[in-house]
């Protein structure tokens, strides 16, 4: 059951990044760092580590990119948090990085957390062929980088002076860097370690990514802040374009659910085995967090 399979994969990527950091020095940016990768639904982590399962890739090389794309997804919010960023006081029902310390320890804290992501990747234990690993730290350059996700954030911060709002192929263009890329990226990362076909992962984790950002436009609508835990209305608030804004509400439920059923569609190569990140897709527009 997939709500058993994640909370039970978030347990054990937490463990391992609280082991892999349990030996640094007593430093506000070490603190920082724990602090950033405690909680959260971790499914990006779940991602690489069932579609590691569905490629027979055991679990002790898979933990390692798991906590990888933790690592950077928390870099990331940690970084958008920030008052020249989002300017956000809550994260997870918690003070962001930068409110708890202060702005500096904040930029630290997302740097650190970026390359420790780099070096999970490329521990000798994630995979004992070298060109494997290699694979994926650039990979994982890439989905993060100028051409991922610092991609869609840099439009998202253009988009916030531009003179006209942008169109839904501008959004979803934006959406794929910001949002999409870290998504694509969990979910062929057991494929790529499998050495597989990773088209298939690809597919599924594409509808995925964009069916997870309208989700949160939605949540955005009509979440509770207590339950989301973080600030809700921020986008209206702004003026800025959105999925709902443009779609209206139902329109973006309508197309978050046919986006869900492109993934689902995706993953018929593998048949029942794959019937866990079938019930990942239907969480990713139920949620309420």
């Amino acid at each position: 059951m997939f709500s058993d399979a994640l909370r039970r994969d978030a347990a054990r990527i937490g463990a391992h990044l609280d082991e892999v950091l349990a030996k640094e020095p007593d430093l506000p940016v070490i603190h920082g760092m724990r602090y950033a990768v405690s909680g959260g639904k971790r499914l990006r982590g779940f991602l690489v580590m069932e579609g590691a399962r569905l490629h027979g890739v055991p679990e002790a090389q898979a933990i390692w990119p798991a906590a990888a794309i933790e690592a950077i997804h928390a870099y990331s919010l940690v970084h958008d948090d920030l008052p020249c960023m989002d300017d956000d006081d809550l994260r997870r029902g918690l003070p962001t990085v930068h409110r708890k310390w202060d702005d500096g320890t904040a930029v630290l804290v997302g740097d650190a957390l970026q390359t420790l992501g780099f070096e999970l990747v490329l521990d000798a234990a994630c995979h004992a062929d070298p060109v494997v690993r290699a694979d994926l730290a650039l990979s994982l350059a890439r989905a993060s980088g100028h051409r991922g996700m610092v991609l869609g954030q840099a439009l998202d911060i253009q988009a916030e002076t531009a003179e006209t709002p942008l169109t839904l192929d501008q959004i979803t263009e934006l959406q794929a860097g910001k949002t999409g890329a870290l998504i694509v990226w969990s979910a062929q990362a057991g494929a790529r370690l499998a050495q597989s076909d990773l088209k298939p992962l690809t597919d599924y984790a594409t509808a995925l990514g964009l069916a997870f950002q309208i989700a949160d436009d939605i949540l955005d609508v009509e979440g509770d802040e207590t339950t989301v835990g973080k600030a809700v209305g921020k986008d209206a608030d702004r003026g800025k374009a959105t999925f709902v804004s443009l779609l209206g509400l139902d329109g973006a439920k309508r197309r978050a659910s046919d986006l869900v059923d492109a993934a689902c569609d995706a993953l018929s190569p593998y048949g029942a085995r794959a019937q866990t990140l079938n019930e990942a897709a239907q969480f990713v527009i139920s949620r309420d967090t």
